[in-house]
């Protein structure tokens, strides 16, 4: 795992969209799958792809993008679904065809339906040949897409109930608080996991409790972002402010001047 720290959050997003293009390019087929984070995190960088895009540096025209999860029973349409948010603010900007968009399933109205959703998002991943770089932000409780503490690390992809924090916390997307929706469908760790690479992305001290817990706490369920420890190809990219509570912070300076 490598862990860069960086003065802002927009060296933190023009180092990540670095990660990124480096991954997709070693990762070289045709049509590349980049799996998708929503939520305030990815903004900048998804600012800096969007340049690449622009400059000619990045080409997402015949990519995939797989989103990392989906309310359950928001109305199709609805500007705050992640299939509009990624519709919005990464297929439009980064070119990225919208029928190569996949999301999951959260129209179901039985669990039944929901499941067999989740199983069939599954399959899409697995017959795009898997994800080549996945973007995550991270929760102020650890939690990594929708994965809340207590789920399972070989999780896959599945109905969750959203915690009272997460909910709380995005409220802020939403007219109040009971407009939020309770459950979701999301990609599982062990979904993440099998992806080629991973990179992070995470600014504010809101986060550093978070961070310190996932990069150099035990690898836990009860902090579900924990998994990034154990990913042969993971990076987190932080600002001062996220990065305030690593202990090892002198370390992964070093590290990150040498390479």
């Amino acid at each position: 795992m490598e862990v860069l720290v960086l003065p802002t959050p927009a060296d933190v997003a023009r180092r990540a969209a670095e990660v990124v293009i480096d991954g997709l390019t070693v990762a070289g087929p045709p049509e590349p799958a980049l799996g998708l984070a929503t939520g305030s995190s990815p903004l900048g960088l998804y600012a800096e792809l969007a340049a690449a895009v622009r400059t000619g540096r990045l080409d997402l025209s015949r990519a995939r993008g797989f989103a990392l999860d989906e309310y359950v029973g928001l109305p199709v349409g609805h500007p705050q679904s992640y299939r509009e948010v990624l519709l919005r603010e990464v297929c439009g900007p980064l070119g990225l065809p919208a029928d190569r968009l996949h999301v999951p399933d959260g129209s179901g109205r039985t669990e039944a339906e929901l499941d067999a959703g989740a199983a069939e998002y599954e399959r899409r991943i697995a017959a795009a040949g898997g994800v080549d770089v996945q973007i995550l932000g991270i929760g102020a409780n650890g939690h990594l897409g929708f994965n809340e503490p207590g789920s399972a690390l070989s999780s896959r992809t599945r109905v969750k109930r959203l915690s009272d924090r997460t909910r709380h916390d995005n409220a802020r997307f939403f007219a109040g608080i009971d407009d939020v929706p309770t459950h979701c469908v999301t990609q599982g760790l062990g979904t993440v996991l099998d992806a080629r690479r991973l990179v992070l992305v995470a600014s504010g001290p809101g986060k550093a409790d978070a961070v310190a817990a996932a990069l150099e706490g035990p690898l836990s369920a009860s902090c579900p972002a924990s998994v990034l420890q154990w990913h042969a190809d993971a990076t987190a990219v932080l600002d001062e402010s996220a990065a305030a509570g690593l202990r090892n912070r002198d370390y992964y300076d070093a590290s990150a001047a040498g390479l």
